[in-house]
C-alpha cells in the first residue's frame, strides 16, 4: 500500500489503462446509439448518452497522447521512428475498417500520432499555443468554406471520401473526428505526461481544472445559445459543446471531461487494484484497439444478424452496449491468461515495432 500523498508508478499506468476502458465503454455507448438509430429521445438516459458523444472519444485521443508523451521521454528518435510506422498501420486498418463502419476513427488516428510526434519536442507552451491555433484555424475554416460538403446528413453517408479532395476535406475539417482541431486532444495528452501524474496532488488538481473547464464551457454555451438562437440557427450551433462541428467550445469541454477521466481514475487506482476490480477491466483497457475493431466486426455484425440496426429505442441500444462491453471484458481477462497483447496490439507490434 502507498501513502494517500503518492501512488506507485504502476499504479499511474494501471489508473490509464482504467481510463481508457471507461472511454473505450463511452464509445461503444455512442457508436451503438448511432448504429441502432436510437435518437430523438428525452429523459435521463438521453442526457447521460448525449454527454458521452465526443466526450468519450476526445478522452480516448487524450489518453493516447499521454501514452505518446510517456513513450518519448524513454527516448524520442525511437519514439518517432516507431510511431511513423504504427501511423501507418493504423491509417491502412482505419480505411478497411471505413468500407463497412463510416464513423472510423483509427485513421484519423493515424495522423494525429504522424503530426503529435513530430511536434513531441515542443515545450508545453508552445503545444498549448498549437492547441489554440488549431481552434482558431477551426473558426477561421467555418466561416470560410462549405461545413456540408460532401455530407448526407439524412443517412450519414459521405458522398466523395474515397477521392483525394473528399479524403483532404473530410480528414482536416468536416469529417468525424478532423485533424483541425482533434489534434490539439492528442497535444493536450502530450502536455499531461509531463506532469507528476503519480502524484496525489497533480490528480486532484487534473479533477478540480477539469470541472471548471467542462463547467465554464457548458455554461458559457448556454448562455451564447439563448442570446444568439433568436437571431439565427446557424450562429447558435457554432457556440454549443456538440462534436460537430468541432468548436472552441467543444474543445474545452472535452479537455475538461478527459482531465476528470483522467484524474478520478489515477485517484481510484490504488483502491480498484485493493478490491480486485482492477484486474478484470485492466486487460481490456490494455486491448482498446483489438476490443475497438470487435465492436464493429463482432458487435455490430451481431445487432446487422438480429436486424436492430435503426429504429431501436434508448433503453435498447445501451443495453445491447454494456452487453458487449461484459462480453469484451470477459474475453480480455481470458486473453490475458496466455497473451501479453491483444491480437491487432501484437499484429501491430510485429508489423511497426
Amino acid at each position: 500500500m502507498t501513502d494517500t500523498g503518492t501512488v506507485t508508478k504502476s499504479t499511474r499506468l494501471d489508473g490509464l489503462d482504467v481510463a481508457r476502458f471507461i472511454a473505450f465503454v463511452g464509445m461503444v455507448i455512442v457508436n451503438f446509439k448511432i448504429a441502432m438509430g436510437a435518437d430523438g429521445e428525452d429523459g435521463i438516459l438521453s442526457l447521460l448518452t448525449s454527454a458521452l458523444e465526443g466526450r468519450a472519444a476526445a478522452t480516448f485521443v487524450v489518453l493516447a497522447g499521454v501514452g505518446l508523451g510517456l513513450g518519448g521521454l524513454k527516448g524520442l528518435d525511437q519514439t518517432i521512428m516507431v510511431t511513423v510506422k504504427r501511423a501507418v498501420f493504423l491509417l491502412v486498418l482505419g480505411l478497411l475498417n471505413m468500407v463497412i463502419f463510416d464513423a472510423d476513427i483509427l485513421h484519423y488516428y493515424a495522423f494525429y500520432f504522424f503530426f503529435g510526434v513530430l511536434l513531441l519536442p515542443l515545450r508545453n507552451i508552445t503545444l498549448i499555443a498549437v492547441i489554440v491555433g488549431l481552434n482558431a484555424a477551426f473558426v477561421v475554416m467555418i466561416f470560410t468554406l462549405n461545413y456540408d460538403t460532401g455530407w448526407n446528413w439524412a443517412e450519414y453517408t459521405y458522398s466523395d471520401f474515397w477521392t483525394a479532395t473528399g479524403f483532404v476535406r473530410n480528414l482536416f475539417f468536416n469529417g468525424w473526428h478532423p485533424v483541425i482541431p482533434w489534434l490539439g486532444f492528442l497535444l493536450f495528452g502530450n502536455v499531461l505526461s509531463r506532469l507528476p501524474l503519480h502524484e496525489r496532488a497533480t490528480q486532484i488538481k487534473l479533477i478540480i481544472a477539469g470541472a471548471f473547464a467542462f463547467a465554464a464551457a457548458e455554461i458559457t454555451s448556454l448562455i451564447l445559445v439563448s442570446q444568439l438562437a433568436p437571431i439565427g440557427q446557424g450562429l447558435s450551433d457554432l457556440v454549443t459543446t456538440a462534436p460537430v462541428p468541432p468548436m472552441p467550445l467543444y474543445t474545452v469541454a472535452g479537455i475538461g471531461a478527459a482531465s476528470i477521466v483522467v484524474g478520478l481514475c489515477l485517484v481510484i487506482a490504488e483502491r480498484l487494484k485493493t478490491s480486485g476490480i482492477l484486474r478484470l477491466i485492466m486487460p481490456a483497457g490494455r486491448q482498446t484497439l483489438t476490443l475497438y475493431i470487435a465492436h464493429v466486426l463482432i458487435g455490430m455484425g451481431t445487432l446487422e444478424a438480429l436486424g436492430m440496426l435503426g429504429g431501436q429505442s434508448l433503453a435498447q441500444a445501451v443495453t445491447a452496449s454494456l452487453i458487449f462491453c461484459v462480453v469484451a471484458t470477459l474475453y480480455a481477462v481470458l486473453w490475458s491468461r496466455w497473451f501479453k497483447r491483444g491480437p491487432i496490439e501484437a499484429l501491430m507490434r510485429l508489423v511497426a515495432g
